[in-house]
């Protein structure tokens, strides 16, 4: 199977999101992708002024940016808004709630994406929870792949869309059954359709077995990039065919499987 720098220009994708709860974020100087997306985990995970510059002086550099946290609050405080480096590029999302704080979660998203568009035109735009608000927002429409990635993104263009689409897909870079749903089992379980097929207490992992594992099989390759490089290759020259133009994958055995 194929390896490292190989592996990954096999694939297809365009850029690789980091999370910095789970790996030093400078290891994406490693991974041979132009383009890297940070994850924001809360305020402890987020990488210095410093580490940022230094990554965005190699690669175009995307971080998350929670637009109802404190520090990156548009309409609030927003004392951390000035820190990023200014080469570093914008990811406007209304922020996972396991990350902020009640007072946080309260924060209309609607306006506060608005101002903070307005600071940053070219940023791309979150999707997650906010599919409505995102679209009218503007700018880049960031989605998380899903069984109806597809059928969403044509209807998108089909309907006159004609900005940008990038997707964030956990990927793993294997057509091991095992590993796989060690790597991205909990993670298909988690989605709603996915958990409500579940039979109850069945193992989400490598353990899985009977019914609980044909679900699992079936759904992480509804929400994952999942096989050998040239199997997820195939699955990135789909979503393109149907109006996707960036992909970006999560490496969910860790970033090591995607550096050189």
């Amino acid at each position: 199977m194929l390896t490292g720098e190989r592996a990954v220009a096999e694939t297809g994708l365009d850029a690789l999101a980091l999370k910095p709860a789970e790996c030093d974020v400078r290891r994406a100087l490693d991974v041979p992708l132009p383009t890297v997306a940070i994850d924001y985990e809360g305020r402890e995970s987020l990488p210095d002024s410093e580490v940022l510059a230094r990554l965005a002086a190699e690669k175009t550099v995307r971080l998350t940016i929670p637009v109802r946290a404190d520090g990156f609050d548009p309409l609030g405080d927003d004392s951390r808004w000035a820190s990023i480096p200014e080469r570093v590029e914008r990811v406007l999302v209304a922020g996972h709630g396991a990350y902020l704080s009640d007072d946080e979660k309260k924060r209309a998203v609607a306006p506060r994406l608005r101002a903070a568009r307005e600071r940053a035109p070219g940023a791309w735009v979150g999707t997650e929870g906010i599919e409505r608000i995102a679209l009218a927002a503007g700018g880049t429409q960031y989605e998380l792949l899903s069984r109806s990635t597809k059928r969403d993104v044509r209807a998108l263009r089909a309907a006159g869309f004609d900005g940008q689409v990038a997707l964030y897909a956990p990927t793993v870079l294997t057509d091991d059954e095992d590993v796989v749903l060690d790597a991205v089992g909990s993670y298909a379980a988690r989605r709603r359709p996915v958990a409500r097929a579940l039979p109850d207490g069945a193992s989400v992992d490598a353990t899985a077995a009977g019914r609980a594992r044909e679900v699992l099989s079936a759904a992480v390759r509804d929400y994952a990039l999942v096989g050998a490089p040239d199997v997820v290759r195939e699955q990135v020259r789909e979503l393109r065919e149907v109006g996707v133009d960036i992909v970006v994958g999560y490496p969910a055995r860790g970033v090591d499987e995607f550096c050189g």
